[in-house]
């Protein structure tokens, strides 16, 4: 009868081990990460950093034009470059389209030399930093030249249309009241376009910014975030400066 019951306790033990393996199997299969897309190729997702970035990025998912107002040192460029970066890797969309206003200190993009590309460039740093974290350097190079990413200054967007893509306009305060009716109006199917801006930080006498939230905000599928000093997460000494200069 003794044995019997060894004999049982061993099947048991057998059984369990055996469901134990199964179990341990199935965990490793489903714990293999969504963000392996290739055996040399991830993708780095970036988090949001405090309530007000979270914010901005459901509302980044949530609607079609999103703007993200206020202070520098915010995030309001790295929340939205972080979004777009993962719906490109994850082919989601087919393209990111990267643009600013051309306004700088009385040196326009036919002072400097070199291509269009080249002389776009320095507009497009805040983007770069983010593209290289999240999609790894290869990947970000890799889009560049096929134009999976595509930097394009403000004023060659007259006449085009975007179809399933991210467009990421950063300095919005320098465009005008024209130049926003006339990006806004290029959207099409699939797209989104995430406009960061700070109004107090205008070169411009006809910003159109705040214009386009008042005549905007509240619209069916736009969504106006407004950031404050207290949201600056660049450095301590950063938001100090900034508070400093409002006086």
């Amino acid at each position: 009868m003794a044995r019997s019951s060894g004999k049982r306790a061993r099947r048991g033990e057998d059984l369990f081990s055996q469901r134990a393996s199964k179990q341990r199997a199935n965990k490793q299969h489903v714990e293999v990460p969504e963000t392996k897309v290739s055996q040399a190729t991830t993708f780095r997702e970036v988090k949001p950093l405090n309530y007000i970035q979270e914010t901005y990025l459901e509302a980044i998912q949530n609607n079609d034009i999103v703007f993200g107002i206020g202070s520098a040192g915010t995030g309001k460029t790295y929340v939205a470059a972080s979004y777009a970066a993962q719906e490109l890797f994850y082919k989601r969309v087919d393209r990111i389209i990267l643009t600013r206003p051309n306004v700088e200190t009385g040196r326009g993009l036919g002072f400097l030399p070199g291509s269009l590309e080249e002389k776009y460039a320095p507009y497009l740093e805040p983007f770069d930093s983010v593209f290289h974290k999240s999609l790894g350097s290869g990947f970000y190079e890799y889009a560049l030249k096929s134009k999976t990413i595509e930097p394009r200054p403000l004023g060659f967007m007259r006449g085009a249309t975007f179809d399933n893509a991210i467009v990421l306009v950063d300095e919005c305060q320098q465009m005008t009241k024209q130049e926003f009716q006339m990006l806004l109006s290029r959207i099409g199917k699939n797209t989104k376009i995430i406009l960061s801006g700070d109004q107090d930080q205008s070169d411009i006498s006809d910003s159109g910014l705040m214009d386009a939230v008042s005549r905007l905000e509240g619209l069916p599928g736009i969504e106006v975030v407004r950031f404050i000093d207290e949201d600056i997460v660049r450095s301590k000494m950063c938001r100090q400066i900034i508070i400093a200069y409002r006086k």
